[in-house]
């Protein structure tokens, strides 16, 4: 496991590059993959909302990109601490088990580290679907 301070450094770094000129809402997102490696995204908005993408899918296609399918670690950054949005929880479903930490963190360090499951108790599974 890696150390979240290393997290919160690469995700802070990526909410610097954040694009939100319509929300000022800017997002950082770091995870560390199945074989250890790091991954980070910041949030990237449009004047057409639905071509918004938040910083935690930023990060995790940069992953998929990258030939990794595994969540191990996540990190989201934001002025206020705040979780990630339901599709980003979705999204994160899909490639990690109930039991991934998802630490939500402030520029100033790590507030809270919850589990997916706490975040999202009743995610999408293709053996609940049909």
């Amino acid at each position: 496991m890696m150390d979240w301070n290393a997290l919160l450094e690469a995700a802070v770094a990526a909410q610097a590059r954040a694009y939100a000129p319509y929300s000022r809402y800017h997002v950082g997102a770091a995870l560390v993959s199945g074989s250890g490696q790091v991954f980070t995204g910041c949030n990237v908005e449009n004047i057409s909302f639905g071509g918004t993408i938040c910083a935690e899918r930023t990060a995790i296609v940069t992953m998929v990109a990258a030939g990794e399918r595994q969540i191990g670690q996540l990190l989201v950054v934001t002025a206020d601490g705040g979780s990630p949005c339901g599709m980003c929880l979705q999204v994160i479903a899909e490639f990690a088990g109930p039991n991934l930490e998802v630490a939500l963190a402030t520029p100033a360090g790590v507030g809270r580290i919850l589990t997916l499951s706490d975040l999202l108790p009743h995610a999408f599974k293709t053996d609940t679907l049909g």
